[in-house]
């Protein structure tokens, strides 16, 4: 979901963050910030092998993609040999810290996001938010990556091509009617539009300012009706405002008929899937092994299929992700 609370909510470090901009109304990795209580949860029956290779905490964010991404993590772990459990931690502000203590084995996460994150723990909020290290470059964000967090004892695993970042929809009709495929498309047809989002889209710079800059779009107003909400994708189902402002991972757009416009000039961070681990507990070849051929497997539209089971159809994480892994032939037993 790169989003826009993501990002900006990494620049400002250690404190407690808004609630995220994301997929499935507002889902991402700062999902839950406002919630200030530091207690976790712990399924230690997800995901439990055989514990010959030893044991492994996976953390989860408070949000549907990233307990079904640390549901995928435990099953297919589990099916390698680990004992393993997944916890689930408010936010990034908690968990990152347990990540480097190693109180957490393994997390999945979003390559600009954390990137911005440690760039804000290393460098400073002010520094990181006047110098960004993240781009919409998923190898060189990567890149910077791993210079923040190996001296932290941290290990960064293969990236994928699977990306929750903010995406902009319209309704397939508008988008025949004017010819629109892509954002650049949309900024050309000079037509006047109101996003529905939050009203942080008003000022962030993937969003609003960055729409103007980038593409050139007339952006007339922002409707605040939140992220990838209901309200929002029914406003611009109803034709109450012409964009709105969810994720590349939202799987219910399709239901309110909503097309997402390809963001064809980078306007976004490149916010990929991929591991991050704790060097010391989980660095080890064979965890690597196991997590790049998850991370080599999914998709964005896996991601949003996934989710659109949890959210509309009240599947459970651990049922989704194993059905998933079988499909995929990535479990063993």
């Amino acid at each position: 979901m790169s989003k826009i609370s993501r990002i900006a909510g990494a620049v400002l470090g250690a404190s407690v963050l808004t609630v995220s901009l994301a997929a499935c109304g507002g889902d991402s990795l700062e999902k839950g910030k406002s919630d200030s209580g530091s207690t976790a949860d712990t399924d230690a029956g997800s995901g439990s092998g055989s514990g010959k290779k030893g044991s492994l905490v996976i953390g989860a964010a408070a949000f549907t993609e990233s307990k079904v991404l640390a549901q995928l993590y435990a099953q297919i772990l589990g099916d390698a040999g680990y004992s393993t459990s997944v916890t689930t931690v408010n936010n990034r502000e908690l968990y990152e810290p347990s990540l480097e203590k190693g109180e957490i084995d393994v997390v999945p996460e979003y390559a600009a996001t954390i990137t911005e994150f440690l760039n804000a723990k290393v460098n400073g909020a002010k520094k990181a938010e006047a110098n960004p290290l993240a781009s919409s470059d998923a190898a060189a964000t990567v890149a910077e990556l791993k210079k923040l967090a190996e001296p932290r004892g941290l290990k960064v695993l293969e990236v994928g091509q699977a990306v929750d970042q903010n995406a902009f929809a319209v309704t397939k009709e508008f988008a025949e009617k004017n010819n629109l495929k892509t954002l650049s498309d949309l900024g050309k047809s000079k037509i006047k539009v109101k996003i529905a989002a939050g009203d942080e889209c008003e000022v962030r710079p993937f969003c609003a300012p960055g729409l103007k800059k980038t593409y050139g779009i007339d952006v007339a107003g922002i409707d605040p009706k939140g992220v990838g909400t209901p309200q929002s994708k029914q406003a611009v189902k109803d034709g109450v405002d012409q964009v709105v402002l969810s994720s590349t991972t939202d799987g219910t757009l399709d239901s309110f008929g909503l097309v997402v416009l390809e963001d064809d000039k980078k306007l976004q961070n490149a916010d990929n899937l991929l591991p991050v681990v704790n060097a010391k507990d989980a660095g080890t070849p064979e965890v690597a092994e196991v997590l790049n051929k998850l991370t080599a497997a999914l998709t964005t539209s896996d991601l949003a299929a996934l989710n659109l089971k949890v959210d509309a159809e009240r599947a459970k994480p651990e049922d989704v992700a194993k059905e998933y892994l079988e499909s995929k032939g990535l479990l063993t037993k």
